[in-house]
């Protein structure tokens, strides 16, 4: 018997005009996947190349690629049935990415993400593909570009290669302009860091047993943690870890105000009083942000231990800012203890306890979903 799921499964958009180079960048992280099994959703009728195996127009197939991932080419009405068939728990999947068709409207796609009610899923943000010698032909034939850049939530100024400093830098200032708090990476054919968009499992191909990554592989050392051609060069990691509880209404505040450029948010948080019973898994992508809570285990050490991903950020400014959100430490533990239970601890959490995902109810009314893909 195949045991019940609980790990959620980031859903990435990868979106872009014809010739942008998505396939070329889906390729890159298919190639340099680390062990981590991803599941592809084409929207398109383009085709995949990998390990000598192209999916051409075959709608409403899935077809293995070969090295642990699957490929699904649909149409756009069929995505909850392959998000139903890749989020199955024999499928084994840590992630699944949509190349929406060069003509689509990204931004109906992760509408679609937030409004299904797959409890398997979690949304991974929309990375959008610009082809930076093209930028300027491309917004001239297609003015829905700036559209698309407005809600992006990583943009990827690719085939750099092609344009010189000067025009990469007017390039570069044009999209920050337009895509407003997205993160902004340049690169050459699609090569982007994996770990931009998903935890690499850490895992050999053979290995039967699905391990999550730890904070120990989260923050490892840089020393012997290679990147090809070094590409983390185009972002920074930031981490952060406090043993003291993190003040609920501070910790919102900084999360309401993150810096642009600041694309991933991971890790846990402990608010002590606020919920002493469970730490609150954190995940944050762009405009998107949600809290799971889960209890803590017996014996585990309280911290809050984040990790940080942008291009462009202030490393030293996040942490200040986190530091500030921590809470004024309680000399006496039976004032903590008491404390824990007035109205105001409660009140001190819902800002938090908007962003837990509530289970369904059938009753409800429909959700906002342009709202909730922006309110945070």
């Amino acid at each position: 018997m195949t045991p019940p799921r609980t790990q959620q499964i980031p859903v990435v958009v990868l979106a872009g005009f014809l010739g942008s180079g998505k396939t070329t960048l889906l390729n890159h992280l298919l190639r340099n996947r680390a062990g981590t099994r991803i599941g592809v959703i084409v929207n398109d009728f383009g085709s995949i190349e990998i390990d000598a195996m192209t999916v051409a127009g075959q709608v409403g197939s899935t077809v293995s690629l070969g090295n642990g991932c699957l490929c699904c080419a649909v149409d756009a009405s069929e995505l909850d049935t392959f998000l139903e068939t890749l989020t199955r728990p024999s499928a084994r999947l840590d992630v699944i990415v949509i190349e929406a068709s060069g003509l689509a409207e990204p931004q109906e796609l992760v509408r679609m993400l937030l409004a299904s009610e797959n409890p398997h899923i979690l949304y991974g943000g929309l990375v959008e593909v610009v082809d930076a010698a093209e930028f300027d032909a491309t917004r001239e034939r297609h003015p829905e570009i700036d559209r698309h850049l407005a809600v992006a939530d990583l943009v990827v100024l690719n085939k750099t290669d092609r344009v010189g400093e000067a025009e990469q830098e007017r390039l570069r200032e044009r999209v920050v302009e337009l895509s407003g708090p997205a993160a902004v990476i340049a690169a050459v054919h699609g090569r982007i860091d994996p770990e931009l968009l998903f935890d690499p499992a850490l895992r050999p191909d053979g290995e039967e047993k699905i391990r999550q990554l730890t904070f120990e592989d989260l923050l490892r050392e840089e020393a012997g943690h290679a990147h090809e051609d070094h590409l983390h060069a185009a972002y920074e990691s930031v981490d952060f870890t406090s043993d003291t509880p993190m003040d609920p209404r501070r910790f919102m505040a900084f999360l309401d105000s993150r810096p642009e450029g600041l694309y991933r948010i991971k890790g846990f948080a402990d608010f002590g009083t606020g919920d002493r019973d469970n730490k609150y898994a954190l995940h944050a992508v762009g405009r998107f942000l949600r809290f799971v809570p889960q209890p803590w285990a017996r014996g585990e050490q309280r911290l809050t231990q984040l990790v940080m991903i942008g291009a462009g950020i202030d490393a030293g400014a996040l942490r200040d800012g986190l530091t500030a959100c921590r809470a004024e430490p309680l000399e006496n533990p039976d004032a903590a203890r008491a404390s824990a239970d007035t109205p105001d601890a409660e009140r001190s959490m819902w800002g938090v306890l908007r962003y837990v995902r509530q289970e369904p109810d059938p009753e409800d009314a429909p959700v906002d979903v342009q709202e909730a893909a922006t309110e945070a």
